[in-house]
């Protein structure tokens, strides 16, 4: 069964908690069999690379670890950090801020 999630790729989201908390990011990647997300420029982790060619580097490389989707939430141009709601528009179901109601 393919889970759905009501933040999608390329959503301006905000950290809720953890190290990098408050900080505000676009999602780059969902990885829904470990629930989380890629958020660029957030919790950066240093790790070891292996040299695989000729063209690629070596060493220690700065790259963007997985957060738990939780632990994030979009941010709505007039309100800030908040909940999705949807509403019907017709026959397509669009995506809206709780808090005033703006389409996301």
């Amino acid at each position: 069964m393919v889970k759905k999630y009501k933040i999608h790729k390329d959503d301006t989201v905000q950290v809720l908690a953890g190290k990098d908390k408050g900080k505000k990011g676009t999602v780059v990647r969902i990885l829904p069999k470990k629930d989380a997300v890629i958020v660029s420029g957030v919790n950066i982790v240093k790790k070891a690379m292996r040299k695989r060619s000729q063209q690629d580097q070596g060493g220690i490389q700065e790259i963007e670890a997985p957060l738990s989707i939780s632990n994030v939430a979009i941010v709505c141009k007039k309100c800030g950090p908040t909940k999705i709601g949807y509403k019907l528009d017709g026959d397509k179901k669009i995506r809206v801020c709780r808090k005033c109601g703006e389409k996301l």
